[in-house]
């Protein structure tokens, strides 16, 4: 079997190398940023006076970073053409974000909130899949123009990510002669909902306690009336941005529902 890398994507660890150092080693070093990156850290990244957040700074810096790496034609390249991306493959993927890793800690690459300037996007998967025109349009369109960001509200407090055994409940419920549904629960470890547009809430609808069935991914609005967030969940690696949150008869329209 051979292992040799292609061609084309050795040309391209190449290109991105290049950009890397023509463009994010010198803003990784312009304003003191590197103080995000060496022994500071820590205190660097996190305003331990807001409930361990991300500071403001920390998070500019990664969106300009992505910004010049789109610029360039780099951060959008696992996704499909027609959003603007290269439509890259998972084995490239792995390569490159491999290759990033042998550099070190830098502006270039930092999983801890993953990013990247070769971003990674759920988000168009789910919407790709399961999403109806309109929420395809919104979301996936939105999130690249950064209108748009969903956080992923599946895991409980007692149940960890076990689906099939979560408490939150979702019934039909019209208002204002509007179909709908109410949604009451707990969700806890909710990444990124300090900046999220929408919380991606994941229900049951139907069915008992350990069915694989009867589960339903409702798009609330953030914020929206009933949706609380109860308190950030400090983490060994802080900045923290992963929330304990509660749903109390929190409503969504019928066109709120992805997927089945």
């Amino acid at each position: 079997m051979n292992f040799d890398l292609p061609q084309e994507l050795t040309r391209y660890l190449a290109e991105l190398d290049a950009f890397i150092d023509a463009e994010i080693k010198p803003l990784e070093q312009a304003d003191d940023n590197i103080r995000f990156f060496d022994h500071r850290r820590e205190y660097a990244r996190t305003d331990f006076e807001n409930q361990g957040l991300p500071r403001h700074e920390w998070e500019a810096l990664l969106i300009e970073a992505t910004r010049r790496a789109d610029a360039a034609g780099h951060w959008r390249f696992s996704a499909p053409k027609k959003y603007g991306g290269k439509d890259g493959k998972n084995l490239w993927m792995a390569v490159i974000r491999d290759h990033f890793t042998q550099k070190g800690l830098g502006l270039h690459n930092d999983l801890q909130n993953e990013h990247s300037i070769v971003g990674n996007f759920p988000f168009v998967n789910m919407f790709e899949h399961f999403g109806t025109p309109e929420q395809q349009e919104e979301f996936i369109l939105g999130g690249f123009a950064r209108t748009r960001r969903v956080s992923f509200g599946l895991t409980e407090a007692r149940h960890g990510s076990d689906a099939t055994h979560m408490e939150t409940r979702a019934v039909r419920e019209t208002r204002d002669g509007v179909p709908g549904w109410r949604i009451d629960g707990e969700k806890m470890w909710i990444t990124g909902m300090h900046i999220a547009s929408h919380c991606a809430v994941f229900a049951r609808t139907a069915g008992e306690p350990g069915d694989a069935r009867g589960i339903t991914c409702l798009l609330v609005p953030n914020p929206s009336p009933g949706l609380v967030i109860e308190e950030y969940m400090w983490t060994f690696n802080m900045p923290t941005d992963h929330p304990r949150l509660s749903l109390t008869n929190v409503w969504v329209p019928e066109s709120a529902m992805l997927g089945p």
